[in-house]
């Protein structure tokens, strides 16, 4: 028994996260448009005691793959933030972390979105930053290419603490309601930023009040140099993407080493890599499901995941599917899942089929197969030898894997003593035992 608990986050995309989730017999093909299907699956991990709800999300409708192909469910879904309000008055703990871009989207406009969003689910709203890679995101928003990606975590860094800023723009206890004098709000207590800076220029004040967690949680997905260095400053949890212990280990201590310095503590950020579990009563059941999910993959599909995973750029189908991966160019676009992506071609001598046949599942995230106990045991281990705070459960299709992780595994993990039988608290922040904020205006004030 421990007191230090797993956190666990429900990355749910539509049918499911393999490249063929959708074409599975029990899948619900239309998962990425259907808010039933959604009510369900986030009430179901509600039901598992998982922290929060995570969804990806792009800016342009090939997502996940080639448009023109046809073969993937990714690029027609819901606009999280949108889906996570109506899922919002459907729960009661389960955390709601949307992904939104630094790149593409203006820091006024987003503090306003999430801070709505954490109202409207009493302190759940989680925000994931990312930079949106790609030139077909580019095209969709005035531009030709994309932003190098220096120049992308350049402005993210700039523009999370424009957003900030925004959210501290009204003091806690601002809005004072008071009928008889006919005061609404305490006008010291709001504050215009008047955010200048080499990307953006904001007045201010926020048109909504702090919220209630002061922040919505901010997670962080990049794995490149710049994006650990962006997630030791601003992030609370990152996601990412490792395939063996000695790997997260390694990335654990280096982005852990790098808090110090911006006068944070270890404590203050999670890490929470991606794991898809194929779960069974048996190994043998296990295994069986793993198959008949692989057994769907489209060539063309699976062609069109490698080009996603490096920003889109990278066409294969030029080359032999029974052939080696080609030398590849380096990408304008996702770098740190392009460099993965070739690591693991190199280190196991896939042939470009082998290879998206390995990723498929999980995009680049650690597939794990086996009985609950099995499942169970790998998680242990990496969250005890200091490779993980928590997970992102990355169900292979939708609902079933997830009903299988949370009949199978989760009271395996709360037998163990590593996962709780009862949330902690009402707000996502208490639930992943994250402070707080304080207001940066109101410390200004008290300090003046």
């Amino acid at each position: 028994m421990t007191d230090r608990k797993l956190r666990l986050g429900a990355f749910i995309p539509g049918a499911g996260q393999h490249v063929a989730a959708w074409r599975h017999p029990d899948a619900q093909a239309d998962g990425g448009l259907n808010l039933e299907h959604y009510k369900r699956i986030v009430q179901t991990a509600e039901r598992g005691k998982f922290d929060a709800m995570f969804l990806a999300d792009g800016l342009a409708a090939n997502f996940g793959g080639n448009l023109s192909e046809g073969r993937s469910d990714k690029g027609a879904t819901f606009e999280p933030v949108t889906l996570f309000s109506a899922l919002s008055v459907v729960t009661t703990n389960i955390g709601f972390i949307a992904t939104a871009s630094t790149t593409y989207e203006e820091p006024y406009q987003l503090a306003r979105k999430f801070a709505s969003l954490d109202y409207l689910s009493n302190g759940r709203a989680g925000w994931n930053v990312v930079t949106s890679a790609g030139d077909a995101t580019a095209k969709n928003f005035n531009r030709d290419q994309q932003l190098e990606h220096a120049q992308r975590y350049e402005r993210a860094n700039e523009f999370v603490d424009t957003v900030k800023e925004l959210w501290d723009s009204w003091e806690d206890d601002a809005i004072v309601k008071d009928k008889e004098s006919g005061v609404f709000f305490d006008p010291a207590k709001v504050h215009a930023p008047n955010h200048k800076g080499k990307h953006f220029q904001v007045a201010g004040p926020l048109n909504v009040a702090r919220p209630p967690q002061g922040y919505p949680v901010i997670v962080q997905a990049g794995q490149s140099e710049p994006g650990k260095e962006l997630a030791a400053r601003t992030a609370e949890v990152i996601f990412t993407a490792q395939q063996t212990l000695e790997d997260a280990q390694t990335f654990y201590k280096d982005v852990k080493s790098r808090l110090a310095k911006y006068g944070r503590t270890p404590d203050q950020l999670k890490i929470m890599p991606g794991v898809s579990p194929y779960v069974g009563r048996t190994e043998a059941e296990a295994r069986a499901k793993y198959e008949q999910l692989q057994e769907l993959i489209h060539p063309d599909a699976g062609l069109a995941l490698l080009s996603g995973l490096s920003g889109g750029e990278i066409d294969l189908s030029q080359y032999p599917l029974d052939g080696p991966l080609p030398e590849l160019p380096a990408t304008k676009g996702i770098v740190s899942r392009q460099g993965m992506m070739i690591d693991i071609a190199r280190k196991h001598g896939f042939t470009i089929r082998q290879l998206y046949q390995w990723v498929a599942g999980a995009r680049g995230h650690w597939t794990l197969v086996g009985s609950a106990e099995q499942i169970a045991d790998h998680l242990q281990e990496w969250f005890e030898k200091g490779a993980a705070d928590g997970f992102n459960v990355l169900p292979p299709y939708l609902p079933g894997a997830l009903d299988d992780f949370v009949d199978l595994v989760i009271p395996e993990l709360q037998r163990r003593g590593l996962f709780r039988a009862e949330y902690e608290g009402r707000t996502l922040r208490e639930n992943l035992g994250l402070a707080r904020p304080q207001n940066q205006f109101g410390v200004r004030a008290k300090a003046a």
